[in-house]
């Protein structure tokens, strides 16, 4: 047996795609804080600037898990990234033009996240077809290895890109990224889809195989639960790091250092996934779901203590600790879910854990300016805290072997 699934050339080219990609990426929220930033001065402004984009996403990913499951999923990620080089191509227009509005920009990010709305589910399942199940862990602690590096650079030279050159030049960037990252995903050829289910029906309408999906999805405790504990950590945590972030970064050290600061969460994801090839619990999804209590921590030290050494070490613990529960995820839905359902199941996990996400970060901004910033930032972390806990009172999450 092929002990590496980097020996597989559809691995090989899917790992290629997902880091060309994950650069610009990384790159591209900094330069769009800053950039509405520098248009309005206005954290309500860019907390809807960055929700128009979270709405759409979440609004289509129904849609895109039906979609990665009746068709090639490398078609599917093809399309979705030169549609996505068109929407940042757009959005550079804007900003080069000097005639940029906040209604531009929203529009422009809406498209931009119908177009990640539909890639989501396909990029996630097409991880089986590349590599046998015996590889599926180690697949998935390189992929987050590589993605982890790939955001590491990206937010690093953007925000010197991004400083140097402005917000556009790093939008530019990940429009070229898009394009790169489709063309490679369009050159995978992965194996057919494994396990499939017993009773899978006929060609169907979109709606009944969202229903398939669904009771998939909420026929198991274990997945809905954890779910429904990142839609409350991911809405807290995104409001806090999204929105008040680059607000307190812009009163206190600086634009450079909140780069930095953000890379330093991706390091600690790089070494949380060097710790995943090695570490390999016996529960590995409950010390995951434990751990990821953790990124509370960056939020608490940006209300009480955002002094730039405190948040470094408080960012690269929570990408430390998250990265255990991220491997163990992928590799326990991709073993537990059958495969023509899998994209389905991933659009239901991505819809729950991201729905309220624009709420966080539109309401966010309203909030801190009624109860002060410090304050609001505490609540959030605290919310962190608390879905984990309430996550781990569940038997099925603390006795599931991976």
């Amino acid at each position: 047996m092929t002990s590496s699934p980097l020996r597989r050339p559809a691995y090989r080219r899917l790992l290629a795609a997902r880091t060309a990609i994950v650069v610009g990426n990384a790159i591209a929220p900094v330069a769009l804080a800053f950039a509405v930033l520098d248009l309005t001065g206005s954290a309500a402004a860019l907390g809807l600037v960055v929700a128009s984009r979270s709405i759409a996403n979440v609004a289509v990913l129904l849609v895109g898990g039906v979609i990665a499951d009746r068709l090639p999923r490398q078609l599917v990620l093809l399309v979705a990234s030169v549609g996505a080089t068109l929407t940042q191509t757009a959005v550079v227009a804007v900003l080069v033009s000097g005639r940029g509005s906040v209604g531009a920009l929203a529009a422009l990010a809406a498209l931009n996240g119908v177009a990640a709305g539909i890639a989501l589910p396909a990029s996630s399942a097409l991880i089986p077809t590349t590599v046998p199940s015996y590889l599926l862990r180690q697949a998935n602690a390189i992929l987050r290895l590589a993605v982890n590096t790939g955001t590491i650079v990206g937010t690093a030279a953007g925000s010197v890109l991004i400083a140097a050159l402005g917000p556009a030049t790093g939008i530019a960037v990940d429009a070229a990224t898009f394009l790169v990252g489709g063309l490679l995903f369009g050159a995978v050829h992965g194996r057919a889809r494994s396990m499939p289910s017993k009773d899978a029906p006929a060609p169907s309408s979109v709606l009944h195989d969202i229903r398939v999906g669904w009771r998939e999805f909420a026929g198991r405790r274990w997945v809905w639960v954890i779910v429904a504990q990142f839609g409350i950590e991911n809405a807290a945590f995104a409001g806090a790091v999204a929105i008040l972030g680059p607000v307190i970064a812009d009163q206190s050290f600086g634009r450079a250092a909140w780069g930095v600061i953000l890379a330093t969460q991706t390091v600690g994801y790089l070494a949380g996934g060097a710790l995943a090839l090695r570490w390999r619990p016996r529960r590995a999804l409950a010390v995951g779901v434990a751990l990821s209590a953790t990124t509370a921590l960056p939020v608490f030290a940006l209300a009480v203590a955002p002094v730039v050494p405190l948040l470094i070490a408080a960012f690269f613990l929570g990408g430390l600790a998250v990265e255990q529960f991220t491997v163990a995820w992928d590799q326990a839905l991709q073993t537990h879910i059958p495969a023509d359902r899998l994209a389905r199941v991933y659009s239901y996990d991505a819809l729950g854990s991201f729905a309220a996400m624009p709420i966080g970060e539109a309401l966010i901004g309203p909030v801190a300016t009624t109860v002060s910033t410090p304050i609001a930032l505490l609540a959030c972390g605290a919310a962190i805290v608390l879905a984990t806990a309430a996550a781990m009172t569940q038997r099925s999450i603390r006795s599931l072997a991976t």
